[in-house]
């Protein structure tokens, strides 16, 4: 049985430290049992960073319309508005968490709690929103990690900014409406429902993840897949990954 004491343990032999700002994707389902359930495992987490430190997690947005039904589309509420189903209870628990701040956009969006919160979460960009001045680009600037608790290595949402930041041809590029408390609002966005070139591999972020030699391995609240992630690092490695498989996929 896992115990707070316990996850703080494993969180800190792992490398987590007071201070870090880091990115979390975990799976509930995935970590033994815990005492208190996944509460337990948020209060770890914030006490491994401590009051100068910052949690942030991706949050998503599901409308729960398709393409076709597009005028059927709820108002994008960000008070309200659930972490899309596939993330988890993890992270549908952080964004209710006291203190939680959540930025502007719907499908991008992402949720922080701690001292660089507000920083993180503030003029997320619609357009572009794994881009420059996203929650992502500015996780690099403070140096965070990746923590992944049970959660599958194709989830690694910081590389969609390492496929922004890719210098190759041809990458898709989608444009969608939600529609926000002031009215339908158009947004544009390399294309992240699949590998953003098609001829990219389907499990191109998890290959990246396994190819990334950097990466701290570790047993986390029971599960033995937990990995921490340098993402300065992370990202640098997979543009160069992603480049140069493109460029060896076309001679």
């Amino acid at each position: 049985m896992n115990t707070y004491d316990s996850i703080l343990s494993d969180l800190r032999r792992l490398g987590v430290a007071a201070g870090d700002v880091v990115m979390v994707h975990g799976s509930m389902r995935k970590v033994g049992p815990v005492v208190g359930g996944v509460n337990t495992v948020i209060r770890a987490l914030l006490d491994a960073l401590g009051p100068a430190g910052t949690l942030m997690a991706y949050v998503d947005f599901e409308p729960f319309v398709e393409d076709e039904d597009v005028d059927l589309m709820p108002v994008f509420d960000k008070r309200i508005a659930h972490a899309a189903r596939d993330h988890g209870v993890l992270h549908e628990t952080l964004r209710n968490w006291p203190g939680a701040v959540r930025s502007d956009h719907p499908d991008a969006g992402v949720v922080a709690i701690g001292a660089k919160a507000e920083w993180l979460t503030a003029e997320h960009p619609f357009q572009y929103g794994y881009g420059q001045g996203s929650p992502f680009a500015k996780l690099l600037e403070l140096h965070g990690k990746v923590l992944m608790l049970g959660a599958p290595l194709d989830t690694i949402t910081l590389l969609h900014h390492a496929e922004h930041l890719a210098d190759i041809p041809g990458k898709r590029v989608i444009r969608y409406k939600r529609l926000m408390p002031d009215g339908w609002t158009w947004f544009e966005e390399f294309d992240t429902a699949d590998p953003v070139h098609d001829d990219l591999p389907v499990n191109t972020f998890e290959l990246i993840a396994q190819d990334f030699a950097p990466k701290v391995r570790g047993t986390v609240a029971g599960t033995d897949e937990a990995y921490l992630f340098d993402g300065p690092e992370l990202v640098r490695f997979g543009v160069e990954w992603i480049e140069r498989y493109i460029r060896e996929a076309s001679q």
